[in-house]
């Protein structure tokens, strides 16, 4: 079984070990670990039964694949603390939002093989988004791994590299925009009379089930609208009130000018 090191312990990375346990994929014993936070380093030991180490250094000394999880700002001087001996051979998972493959590379000796991958936030409840791209020297069984590992906390994607930025303007920063949803539509619901907890309920499971059918059915989003606008109906009036307010290019928007955010950031 393959021994895993997380260089940073935060949610994330809790979120990502917790998966890789439950499903079997990895177990407890062959986690590696180490942050600088000492309360994120107890979860890891006595919570989930990972080995925790008192350096990076250490902990990707003992693994064969090291998942950076640390923030971007961060990431160059983390890397650092490593040596190049215990970076060798390594297959390095990057979730460093903007932090270019080529720029790990370079952080890196030229044996290690470098992984990028964009999961977002609902990695947390099992219902993760996660885009991969590899470098060149990633092997398909490399892939094949990475994929099964993110898996076990939602699904996976293979991308270019170039589609990482678009990819975090839409999945990684989207569950920001689909919570500012669930709250307008919770609002609405207090606004014409439910009481907030109801209403807070309703549009929360109407969102996720709406997203479960259109990932199950493999229906373009436009048919399954038509399916609940009836002709003069609650619905129609309510999808006019929200094209009335440009709601469809406000979306659109965020997207772009998070995916613009996403570039800028990937040339500090």
């Amino acid at each position: 079984m393959v021994r895993l090191a997380f260089v940073g312990a935060g949610q994330m990375a809790e979120a990502l070990a917790k998966g890789f346990i439950a499903k079997k994929v990895v177990t407890s014993s062959k986690i590696n670990a180490y942050d600088i936070s000492e309360a994120r380093r107890r979860v890891f030991a006595e919570e989930l039964g990972c080995k925790v180490h008192d350096s990076n250094d250490s902990a990707v000394a003992n693994c064969d694949v090291a998942i950076l999880a640390v923030k971007p700002q961060y990431l160059g001087a983390t890397a650092r603390t490593v040596s190049p001996e215990s970076w060798d051979n390594k297959l390095v998972l990057s979730i460093a939002a903007g932090v270019t493959i080529e720029t790990l590379k370079g952080l890196l000796p030229p044996s290690a093989r470098v992984v990028r991958i964009m999961p977002n936030t609902p990695c947390l409840v099992g219902e993760s988004a996660s885009a991969i791209a590899a470098s060149e020297e990633v092997t398909p069984s490399d892939v094949e791994l990475v994929k099964s590992l993110f898996a076990t906390v939602g699904m996976t994607i293979s991308v270019e590299e170039s589609f990482l930025d678009a990819v975090t303007g839409l999945s990684g920063s989207g569950p920001a925009y689909v919570f500012l949803m669930i709250e307008a539509l919770s609002d609405g619901g207090v606004r014409s009379g439910l009481p907030r907890p109801v209403a807070t309920k309703l549009a929360a499971q109407t969102v996720m089930g709406a997203a479960k059918m259109v990932l199950e059915t493999g229906r373009h989003p436009g048919e399954l609208k038509d399916m609940v606008t009836s002709p003069a109906g609650t619905t129609i009036a309510g999808v006019h009130a929200l094209e009335d307010h440009g709601t469809r290019a406000a979306f659109i928007d965020a997207v772009y000018k998070a995916t613009l955010r996403s570039k800028e950031l990937s040339k500090l």
